[in-house]
């Protein structure tokens, strides 16, 4: 009797279960921040190129500042604490685009106008994990040429 008491294998899978709960519950927990990581970067990435796409129709929408930021916070899903940077770009010559001051009147020849948006915005993760920050930044940029000029 004793000799099968020692053999008896009936707790050895509760505390195996034990042993390997914690790690398969911080796996998933770890999946889900990383998904929902990925989730904001493609919303900021997104956001930005809502806002270009919107600024980019022609002269008028590129000089509208407030109606490209208010395209890039509706494709962003209004998320408020979303910091929304239109620029104003040109190329002159086939230059590099650069920063310039954009006006209404026609453009002088050879100009080439652009339209970046940047979006920018901090990722909250669910849990304090130790040894990882938990805030991290995220942002999304799209630059597209101003369609007609």
């Amino acid at each position: 009797m004793k000799l099968h008491f020692l053999r008896s294998d009936r707790g050895a899978s509760l505390v195996e279960f034990a042993i390997v709960a914690p790690v398969l519950i911080f796996l998933l927990v770890g999946t889900i921040e990383v998904s929902r990581y990925a989730y904001y970067s493609i919303l900021a990435a997104n956001a930005a190129r809502a806002g270009v796409q919107y600024g980019a129709q022609n002269t008028t929408t590129a000089l509208d500042s407030t109606g490209i930021t208010n395209a890039a916070r509706a494709d962003g899903q209004n998320l408020a604490a979303w910091t929304i940077t239109p620029n104003h770009l040109c190329s002159v010559s086939g230059a590099a685009p650069a920063q310039c001051a954009v006006s209404s009147a026609s453009p002088p020849t050879n100009t080439i106008y652009y339209v970046k948006v940047q979006v920018a915005g901090t990722f909250k993760s669910l849990m304090n994990y130790p040894g990882i920050p938990n805030n991290v930044p995220v942002s999304g940029s799209a630059i597209m040429r101003v369609v007609s000029q």
